[in-house]
């Protein structure tokens, strides 16, 4: 039975993951700029300043990296931090 529960949490687990990156995705849309190659680009720091987006999230920097590595958004270095990489630029490579 606990094998069974632990499965049913890590997809459950795994809902709310993909929930955020869509909440995301949405955001990236909505204060990005499109670009001619179908992406659409935004800095991080407009990206954490977001009120809406906040709101929505449990945790942005999870969800960024988990959105990068699914190859939803693109970013230079492994992680982000307010402040520090505001200005970094972040892609929303597929746009549905």
């Amino acid at each position: 039975k606990k094998k069974k529960q632990n499965s049913v949490a890590r997809s459950g687990q795994k809902m709310d993951v993909d929930h955020e990156i869509e909440l995301l995705v949405t955001c990236i849309k909505r204060i990005g700029t499109a670009q001619d190659d179908g992406t659409v680009k935004t800095k991080f720091g407009d990206i954490f300043k977001d009120e809406i987006l906040e709101q929505q999230l449990e945790s942005l920097v999870g969800t960024m990296k988990a959105a990068k590595k699914r190859g939803i958004i693109h970013f230079e270095g492994q992680m982000l931090l307010q402040g520090a990489h505001d200005n970094v630029e972040v892609v929303l490579k597929q746009v549905n």
